[in-house]
């Protein structure tokens, strides 16, 4: 008898990726030593915008680096691209990804569309919201002040190799102006 392998699905746009992203996934693996996880980089198609600054490549590369730092083991990363459906979005992942049998996810939108599928959720907590937030590590990247702390250090040197800070800085000027985040 074949036994299906069984995994945990947890999407966001980790854009970028940070110890806030990485302490949820060594939760969610402590909880599951024995099932893979899937990370799935939402948003796959978009970048080198001011909220998706980062390919899924890049994105993918900030992940596996993080992930073997921490040695957090049966991770699989897999890019899901927006299909702009609600509706057909979990049947569109059915497809996409392989099995899983429950969604780590905070999003209410997610959550919903998981339920309604039948799916169970759980809701991990949020580690220090107000210092690892994607928007707010963004600003600190233009601003190149204190986003290396918010990062794991595997992040925080590909995101050197990558010149991060000054293609924020770029977008940030060329596009709609975000808020900027109140200096640490």
């Amino acid at each position: 008898m074949i036994s299906r392998v069984v995994r945990g699905l947890l999407v966001g746009r980790f854009q970028p990726f940070h110890r806030g992203h990485l302490e949820v996934a060594r939760r969610v693996r402590s909880e599951r030593p024995d099932a893979p996880l899937l990370l799935g980089i939402g948003s796959a198609e978009q970048s080198y915008t001011w909220e998706n600054p980062f390919t899924a490549g890049e994105r993918f590369e900030m992940i596996e680096r993080a992930v073997d730092e921490a040695h957090l083991g049966r991770i699989e990363i897999v890019p899901i691209p927006d299909i702009q459906r609600h509706a057909l979005w979990v049947r569109y992942l059915e497809g996409l990804l392989p099995p899983f049998d429950r969604v780590y996810a905070n999003n209410p939108l997610t959550t919903a569309l998981f339920e309604r599928a039948g799916y169970a959720v759980e809701h991990p907590a949020l580690v220090e919201r107000d210092r690892y937030e994607g928007a707010k590590i963004r600003g600190q990247l233009a601003d190149d002040r204190g986003w290396r702390e918010a990062v794991p250090p595997a992040v925080a040197h590909h995101l050197d190799e990558l010149g991060a800070p000054g293609r924020l800085r770029l977008l940030r000027a060329s596009g709609p102006a975000p808020s900027r985040p109140t200096p640490p």
